[in-house]
């Protein structure tokens, strides 16, 4: 097997807390994230130049700084795994979004490798690595629905749900996550979500609870430097769907149980923002 060529889907947070910083300067969060059907596709392929990353978009690093790369040196280095690779990502992920595009490239890498060299790693290996250049590396490997806790790496998987849909819109430029982060006053935030009512509406399938209590931390520091994302949550309110920022932003998806109900808020709104997608959870 010479190549392999998967699908890395983006992720969204039905909730986000922040509940410390650690000596390292990371953050301890508790977040609730969600696999939806936005995905990029990766191929990877065995390569006799020096290892290569393309793609059909110009707006992300095509060298060493990109997160997938990364991901192919860690396992390269760590099993020595001879000659290198070209990595192809088609990207219909949103960069710097909220959507954890790149964390999802990285996973899919990962899997691609381990299946291309015949390592025979397990999810928990791949995530246990996939830990070490990105916090939602490890939630890209596995998927579906799950509370990350730590800076994201600890995950316990929750039940699957019934699928909603989606309107995702982003507004056309990419935020920072550090930035963002930096800009928190963690021990400030007034307005938290209740994890514990979430996760028992989760395991309920109680779309209805989850819709009403979804809360990000965040959005307190990115719509105070981006006063659109506000907007953007207004506009999707107006038109009946609960909305939440995802991550960092700036992305902000609107919920609703039918298709056609999410192509109608779609449609209404695409010509006001840069970029509306209808989506689905998995």
């Amino acid at each position: 097997m010479d190549s392999v060529e998967l699908l890395a889907p983006a992720k969204i947070n039905l909730a986000l807390d922040v509940i410390g910083k650690r000596s390292d300067g990371y953050h301890d969060v508790k977040m609730i994230m969600q696999s939806i059907s936005l995905a990029d596709r990766v191929k990877v392929t065995r390569y006799n130049g020096r290892t290569r990353i393309r793609s059909n978009v110009e707006n992300i690093p095509l060298n060493e700084n990109n997160i997938a790369i990364k991901a192919w040196r860690l396992m390269k280095d760590r099993f020595r795994l001879p000659g290198d690779v070209d990595i192809y990502l088609e990207k219909e992920i949103p960069v710097a979004a909220g959507l954890a595009g790149g964390s999802t490239n990285a996973a899919a890498v990962l899997k691609a490798v381990n299946q291309i060299f015949h390592l025979g790693l397990t999810p928990e290996s791949l995530a246990e690595i996939g830990s070490q250049i990105g916090a939602d590396v490890a939630f890209c490997i596995y998927g579906g629905t799950a509370l990350a806790e730590g800076i994201g790496e600890i995950l316990t998987p929750l039940p699957s749900l019934p699928k909603a849909w989606l309107v995702l819109v982003n507004p056309g430029f990419g935020v920072s996550t550090g930035e963002i982060y930096q800009s928190l006053h963690w021990q400030q935030i007034s307005h938290r979500p209740d994890t514990e009512l979430l996760v028992q509406a989760i395991k309920n399938g109680a779309w209805p609870m989850i819709s009403s209590h979804m809360v990000n931390v965040l959005e307190e520091v990115t719509c105070t430097k981006y006063p659109v994302i506000k907007q953007i949550k207004g506009a999707l309110h107006e038109l009946g769907l609960k909305a939440l920022m995802s991550g960092s932003g700036p992305t902000v998806f609107g919920i609703t149980d039918t298709y056609e109900k999410a192509v109608e808020v779609a449609r209404s709104i695409k010509k006001q923002w840069p970029t509306v997608l209808v989506a689905h959870t998995l």
